[in-house]
């Protein structure tokens, strides 16, 4: 894919729309979550605004009530459900995952635009909670970009991050990533905050230029990013507190920790993170991964004893099935259609 041209970083903030949120070491601290988490579905978390409010508002919102906001990875709309069951307050749709788990290939951007805004238009259609969806390098030029940002709202995400990779782009904690001058990725930002139409929708920059050219490079390279108009900064693949620490001070807005598994970042706590200025913590594929092990373990099972007995107790029930999908409640209103329709008949003569 052919990048965006490469333009002077002087007039980088000229474009720049003032976030209504405040900065990760503002000292707002984290918001009530323990006591705010429910099972109850996403209108009625405390807190979120209802429908009505864009979904850049809403995690906006999110991020003011908790701190650090936990983001929970939802490979399709029923993991979506899933977690917003479990309580948490915005969601994420990772490109690894739609790589991975819609197509079975590998996170190397070989997924377009418009495969993952069908993923993202069946969770919005499933849930209210704000979703953060993985734009990779944003699908090509200044104008893909612009493009990219407007579908992205129409299909109802409420935010998205670009990265500094090049366009054939890894895995951000696999090796010999390459990334793009910091002219490049700031035009990127640049295009995606002219497009968007809700000042609301976030555009969070990705760096990948730690592994790269270190911690003083990315962090310069981050502070060029919300010159250019960038909301909140993705720094990937950090390796120590002190990182996420100096980003949070030198950097001055809402910084995302990514707690992937079997990576290159150490898992820590909420409290450590909260602690180091982070102000999210994202867990892109944790249900993923344990989807996928239990699925491996289950099929074999089958494979080896001709039956599933040993794998039942393992087993999401049908009663729980249907209680996450509230199927009793399509069939009574199946059920009710039915009737008025026989009663309509009777009424008609027929």
């Amino acid at each position: 894919m052919s990048e965006p041209s490469s333009s002077s970083s002087s007039s980088a903030g000229s474009s720049s729309i003032p976030s209504p949120i405040q900065d990760s070491s503002s000292g707002s601290g984290s918001g009530s979550r323990s006591s705010s988490i429910s099972s109850s579905s996403s209108s009625s978390i405390p807190g979120l605004s209802p429908s009505s409010a864009s979904a850049g508002l809403r995690l906006r919102q999110a991020l003011e009530l908790e701190r650090p906001l936990q983001i929970a990875g939802a490979v399709n709309a029923y993991s979506a459900l899933l977690a917003e069951r479990a309580g948490y307050r915005a969601l994420y749709l990772s490109g690894a995952g739609i790589a991975n788990a819609s197509f079975g290939l590998p996170d190397l951007g070989m997924t377009t635009m418009s495969e993952v805004l069908d993923d993202v238009r069946r969770i919005t259609a499933v849930t209210e909670l704000p979703l953060l969806v993985d734009a990779d390098t944003g699908f090509g030029h200044a104008w893909q970009i612009a493009r990219c940002i407007q579908e992205m709202e129409r299909a109802g995400a409420a935010a998205v991050h670009i990265e500094d990779q090049v366009a054939a782009k890894r895995c951000g904690h696999r090796p010999n990533k390459a990334v793009v001058s910091r002219e490049e990725m700031a035009d990127r930002i640049r295009a995606a905050v002219d497009a968007r139409r809700d000042e609301a929708f976030v555009v969070m920059a990705r760096t990948d230029a730690v592994a790269a050219e270190g911690i003083n490079a990315a962090i310069e390279r981050a502070i060029a990013y919300v010159q250019a108009g960038a909301d909140m900064i993705f720094a990937e693949a950090l390796t120590s507190l002190d990182q996420y620490r100096r980003f949070a001070d030198e950097v001055r807005v809402p910084i995302l920790a990514n707690m992937t598994e079997f990576g290159r970042t150490p898992l820590y706590t909420i409290t450590q993170l909260e602690q180091a200025g982070v102000s999210i913590a994202l867990y892109p594929l944790s249900a993923f991964r344990a989807m996928s092990a239990a699925a491996a373990w289950v099929y074999e099972t089958i494979r080896k004893d001709g039956t599933q007995q040993a794998a039942l107790p393992h087993m999401q029930t049908r009663a729980e099935l249907y209680e996450v999908l509230k199927y009793e409640s399509y069939e009574q209103r199946l059920d009710q259609l039915f009737a008025d329709n026989e009663q309509r008949g009777k009424d008609n003569g027929h």
